[in-house]
């Protein structure tokens, strides 16, 4: 009774079944914010667009199939005198083509509206933009993300900070074993892969904090690979550079030997410069089966200098 009245100061009214259960609800569907059904870019969004047609196509066979099992089950009954059971009723070759036609005209518009969009959502389409795309390079490592700025020269930590409304550019690759790159609010999931580097164009439409984390399992500290993504204004997002690079340690061969490491809940850091072509040496030194790149061994050398 708690859930079905609702006190107010001058009467109490009763709610409805249907409204207490709705009520009811309420605390559980508050956690599904944040996440794919609260896109914050174009991407996201048009995700979520290709999601709600092909469920609704789905439910034009699924709703008709509920219905006419209930209706049947309730019709045939044992107890219904006038349902009528005979056995001996000829082929009927029309129900049949009505049985199978319905399902294969959805499943053949479901592929359709699903390969159109695959396609025009394909992670290596450049997205347009007022400004020119910021370029990241994304390192995935045990057991956080390494994102770096090759143009800006900065690099940080669990944290990536874009510019609200500008294009991001990524490649991304893993100095160990795959992982998966996903923030949901801004859409396309993509993979790490050691050796390889994959591409993924993404563009957050106004300041805020997204959550990011990997989507495949990478062993004890999986649990910890998670990052902010801040998205702000392009003067904020200027001013965060100019303190990235008057603050925070140089990310050269020996600070990248040290952080390849496998460790948990790493903070964000930031760090004031990177070693050029840093990104490229990884995947060098990975796709050569060194495994975690950077790291000394008798199979695996540290990274060269630039230049070597």
């Amino acid at each position: 009774m708690y859930w079905s009245t609702v006190f107010l100061p001058s009467k109490r009214r009763t709610l409805s079944p249907g409204m207490a259960s709705a009520l009811m609800a309420l605390p559980f569907l508050a956690g599904c914010s944040g996440g794919v059904v609260e896109p914050q870019g174009p991407i996201a969004s048009a995700q979520r667009l290709l999601l709600i047609n092909s469920t609704a196509i789905m439910l034009v066979v699924v709703i008709p199939v509920i219905v006419a099992t209930l209706a049947f089950a309730w019709w045939y009954r044992s107890s219904n005198p006038r349902a009528s059971r005979a056995t001996d009723e000829p082929y009927e070759e029309r129900i049949e083509f009505v049985i199978w036609s319905i399902p294969a005209l959805t499943v053949i518009l479901l592929g359709g509206v699903i390969w159109i969009g695959s396609h025009q959502l394909d992670p290596r389409a450049p997205i347009p933009g007022q400004s020119d795309p910021l370029r990241v390079d994304v390192v995935a490592l045990d057991w956080k993300w390494l994102f770096i700025y090759p143009d800006q020269g900065v690099a940080a930590v669990n944290e990536l900070v874009i510019p609200a409304g500008t294009p991001v550019e990524f490649r991304l690759t893993s100095a160990t074993v795959m992982n998966s790159f996903f923030v949901p609010q801004l859409g396309s999931q993509i993979y790490t892969m050691g050796g390889m580097t994959t591409h993924l164009n993404l563009l957050a439409d106004k300041p805020g904090e997204y959550p990011g984390f990997s989507a495949n399992f990478s062993g004890d500290g999986f649990s910890w690979m998670r990052f902010v993504v801040r998205s702000m204004p392009a003067g904020d997002f200027n001013a965060w550079l100019e303190q990235a690079r008057g603050a925070g340690p140089a990310l050269d061969n020996a600070a990248y030997g040290e952080l390849a490491k496998p460790s948990k809940a790493v903070p964000p850091t930031t760090y004031r410069s990177v070693e050029p072509k840093l990104f490229e040496r990884i995947l060098e030194e990975t796709a050569s089966g060194c495994g975690k790149a950077g790291v000394t061994g008798a199979r695996c050398p540290p990274l060269r200098q630039a230049g070597g």
